[in-house]
């Protein structure tokens, strides 16, 4: 087994460094871990919905990045204070079926590591780790295949929260008031602790990071990865094409309908949108303003807006050149813009 040397901190390239270790493993037949960490990142589970699960006027306010992975759980807060882990584990014939699932064979080694640093961890509930009483890790695994070569991996990864900005955690996490109507899978918000005041003296994260690599490779006798050019590019087009577009982070979101509330000097409103596959499919207006083109107006406004991604760039272009006022009497573009942009409550 083999461990990978990774001091870049932008969440799209460390997952597209992951999945290219996955792809890699099943090519190669050799398995893999690695320590990460990311700038300030909300990461999103495989099957969530991006927008139920943030804060977007936090985000967008504080520049923190939002990516999708490919591992289901629920959405967790990254920044520089927080530790990554990933096994990647070859699957054993019939005991392939095994091991995905069974949280405890990954976590034992990081169990040991922190146990060698004065912090006594352990299991708690489907895939944490807990101390004291506070939650300091969770997990999630993806497994992938491969028929050409019959072979198939376990990936395994976690957080541990060694000195994260808790306070940001929770705001950045917190979805807005106005709820969604979702078939995804919600987030389980926990009480959570950092390692830090656990250990018996305050160390630097990269101490921490170090102690844990070297308690984990001596362990398991891991030895370095080398990455040639190729597989550097490989991540590359990994992380432009999937990693950082808004298809996958945000488009890949199951189908949700939201519901949009807001009350101007012209009249209060309600939006309703029904979004699929990233892209409005439908919508429906409601409210006790005044429309001077009545039906018309409305069908107006619901053609502009049906097939568009939902985004904010794809709302601005949507409302480009549109006579707000003849579809709401004494509305501006403005006005709808702050309305219908994704995470905006007006």
């Amino acid at each position: 087994m083999y461990i990978a040397e990774n001091s870049d901190t932008r969440p799209q390239h460390n997952l597209a460094f992951e999945e290219y270790l996955c792809l890699r493993a099943l090519r190669d037949g050799e398995g893999v871990f690695m320590l990460w960490r990311n700038e300030p990142s909300i990461i999103v589970g495989r099957f969530q919905n991006t927008l139920e699960e943030i804060d977007s006027d936090f985000v967008r306010e504080h520049g923190i990045h939002v990516v999708r992975r490919n591992s289901g759980g629920g959405a967790v807060y990254h920044d520089l204070g927080n530790v990554n882990y990933s096994f990647i584990s070859l699957d054993d014939g019939e005991r392939g079926n095994e091991k995905f699932g069974d949280f405890a064979a990954f976590t034992e080694p990081v169990i040991t590591a922190l146990a060698s640093m004065g912090v006594r961890a352990e299991m708690s509930g489907r895939n944490d780790l807990a101390a004291c009483g506070k939650k300091i890790s969770g997990g999630a695994q993806f497994r992938r295949s491969d028929p050409a070569s019959g072979r198939s991996v376990t990936m395994h990864h976690g957080t541990l929260l060694f000195d994260a900005d808790l306070d940001v955690l929770s705001r950045a996490l917190r979805p807005p008031k106005e709820k969604f109507e979702s078939k995804a899978v919600k987030s389980v918000r926990g009480r959570v602790g950092n390692i830090i005041s656990l250990l018996p003296s305050p160390i630097a994260v990269e101490e921490f990071m170090a102690s844990l690599s070297g308690s984990v490779r001596t362990r398991l006798g891991l030895v370095p990865l080398a990455i040639d050019e190729a597989g550097r590019a490989e991540v590359g087009k990994l992380q432009s094409e999937k990693y950082s577009s808004w298809e996958w982070n945000y488009g890949s979101s199951p189908r949700f309908t939201e519901r949009k509330r807001a009350r101007f000097p012209w009249g209060s409103i309600e939006a309703f949108l029904v979004v699929d596959g990233g892209k409005i499919t439908d919508c429906s207006f409601r409210g006790d303003f005044f429309s001077p083109d009545g039906d018309a107006g409305i069908s107006k406004m619901r053609s502009r807006l049906l097939g568009r991604s939902y985004s904010g760039h794809d709302m601005a272009d949507a409302l480009s050149g549109l006579d707000a006022g003849s579809v709401f009497a004494g509305s501006n573009a403005d006005d709808l813009l702050m309305l219908l942009s994704p995470g905006s409550q007006a």
